[in-house]
């Protein structure tokens, strides 16, 4: 029997912990693993004995993105089909934690990229080890996100370097720009998030769903929700461009080999590791 691609457990009163469990893989979200997590996820909301969610990933890292490796499947959720149908699912997919009643807390180490960071934004809270990755580099020659938060998070000009240079930015640094709740020290990291948990557990779901829709309220009327529904399509769009079509196709080719090409020229992520 195969071992779940999310471990789960309830490490203080109140307190659900989902823990991606692909550590060989740098937890790529697949299909079949975002699948187990949104059911997860739908489940604590559920549970009375659930008042808030961490959500982690298991070995070096949070995630290193969406799973490029071809294995396929279906997709985790339906939506409308045609041209977008991905970047709409992503988006849909995020909203639906945006939408539950309970605090759902990201807590990021190491590789927080591209797939993964969307899934972090999408939580209500973000907390980060210092030393924490962060970046989107599919917008070098392939596209910009499917889910579009970096302005809304981050403001106008740490949005536009990320979006024009595919760099990443430290834990620090995503607490600096607004990325990030708060950095702590690797080793601490899962203590101290713990603790954070169990203070926001204190409170009953009844009211704390409140506060949690209070604010998000607050970002729908400024336009986030629309904005970011919005930029499904130009991701779309960007998917039809020569560059993004013959970066994917080296991709299809050989994964390693195209995501290397893709960042050779900056010397980070894959092609750092691999420099002698």
């Amino acid at each position: 029997m195969s071992e779940p691609l999310v471990l789960i457990d309830n490490p203080a009163p109140f307190v659900r912990r989902l823990t991606l469990n692909r550590p060989h893989k740098r937890n790529a979200l697949s299909n079949a693993l975002r699948g187990e997590l949104f059911a997860a996820l739908d489940a604590a909301d559920r549970d009375d004995d659930v008042r808030a969610t961490i959500l982690r990933g298991a070995g070096s890292c949070f995630s290193a993105g969406y799973d490029l490796s071809g294995e396929g499947g279906a997709l985790p959720y339906q939506t409308a089909g045609g041209a977008g149908q991905w970047a709409r699912h992503v988006v849909e997919g995020a909203f639906r934690i945006w939408d539950l009643a309970k605090p759902v807390i990201a807590q990021v180490h190491g590789w927080c990229l591209a797939g993964g960071s969307e899934l972090a934004t999408a939580c209500d809270l973000v907390y980060v080890a210092e030393d924490a990755q962060i970046g989107y580099p599919p917008v070098r020659m392939m596209s910009p996100p499917d889910n579009q938060f970096h302005a809304w998070l981050c403001g106008l000009r740490p949005a536009m370097e990320m979006m024009l240079t595919g760099d990443a930015i430290s834990g620090v640094e995503a607490v600096r720009v607004g990325f990030a709740n708060r950095a702590f020290a690797a080793d601490a990291l899962d203590r101290e998030v713990l603790a954070l948990a169990e203070r926001i557990a204190k409170i009953p779901t009844d009211v704390q769903q409140m506060n949690k829709r209070s604010v998000h309220r607050a970002m729908e009327i400024m336009g986030l929700r629309a904005a970011i529904r919005a930029g499904t399509e130009i991701q779309a769009l960007a998917l039809t461009t020569a560059s993004s079509r013959e970066t994917f196709g080296k991709v299809r080719e050989n994964l390693k080999e195209g995501l290397s090409a893709r960042d050779g020229a900056f010397g980070d992520y894959r092609t750092k590791e691999q420099a002698p």
